[in-house]
């Protein structure tokens, strides 16, 4: 059974939902989705867990500070330290991400891999990859074009209009067969409407400008995750193409990348159970 929780972390009241016993595994959702997106991997991995799925700051049932600088990348990995330290105090754990959970998680990993038992990214940018992309690949930068849009003032009003349909329609449908399955569709138009929610999430786009990222002049050491990790890897997902899986070896030596061709950015709700077995192989 998924059960409903909240906790103050942070400066900030976090919900989640969680379920089953044992090491905490913890899922991170992206844009613009809230813990449900994890629904189907908390009830499969929460046999043998503490299968935990976050809103994270700005969503669904989680504050939503007005302040932009409350979304940059350094105050959410702290909600991420302090909140697993509550749930699981001085014990490993399995940090799962997706999308904006996904650069969250990599993040984390950075600067926390002693805190960390396992690591598994889906269609999520390493920093230093992704900002060499931005920098050097021409079809990268035109795929991330849209940002400037989820940026803008006009943001919230081209998102939320005629009932979400961009969002419900475009943002998450993108790459063919790929998106919202129909049944989970009023789940987020509800999470879509929780007052603030919209502006919260976008804050996470107008508060981290990837592309600014001083690569080039640092350090690679700085952007190593040691710890082991699965990168599974939608390969057609129009946003973020393959070549981010390119020299991620680099800045990862404990790497296992599973692609899947056929997938798009969506895969954890049209590939579930692959991902699934993927995320259940590695961690046993």
């Amino acid at each position: 059974m998924l059960n409903d929780h909240y906790v103050n972390v942070n400066g900030v009241r976090l919900h989640y939902v969680a379920t089953g016993t044992g090491p905490l595994i913890l899922f991170l959702h992206g844009f613009p989705e809230f813990w449900y997106a994890w629904k189907n991997q908390l009830t499969a991995l929460g046999s043998d867990h503490h299968a935990v799925a976050l809103d994270m700051r700005g969503f669904n049932l989680s504050d939503k500070p007005t302040d932009v600088a409350q979304y940059g990348l350094n105050v959410l990995v702290e909600d991420i330290r302090a909140f697993a330290d509550l749930l699981s105090p001085a014990k490993k754990f399995v940090l799962v991400g997706h999308d904006w959970g996904g650069f969250v998680a990599w993040a984390f990993a950075i600067a926390h891999p002693q805190a960390l038992d396992k690591l598994v990214i889906i269609n999520a940018p390493h920093p230093a990859v992704f900002a060499r992309l931005l920098t050097s690949d021409p079809a990268q930068q035109k795929a991330s074009e849209y940002m400037e849009i989820f940026r803008s003032d006009q943001a919230e009003h081209i998102l939320s209009a005629n009932n979400f349909d961009v969002l419900a329609n475009k943002v998450m449908v993108f790459g063919s067969q790929n998106g919202l399955p129909p049944e989970d569709k009023p789940e987020y138009i509800k999470a879509w409407s929780q007052p603030g929610a919209l502006t919260g999430s976008l804050n996470y786009y107008r508060a981290n400008r990837l592309s600014a990222s001083p690569v080039e002049s640092t350090h690679p050491r700085s952007f190593m995750v040691n710890v082991p990790t699965l990168v599974i890897w939608g390969e057609k997902d129009p946003a973020l193409l393959p070549q981010n899986l390119d020299g991620l070896q680099q800045f990862v030596p404990q790497l296992t990348i599973k692609r899947l061709p056929e997938a798009s950015h969506w895969l954890v709700h049209r590939q579930s159970d692959k991902v699934t077995t993927y995320i259940g192989d590695f961690l046993h």
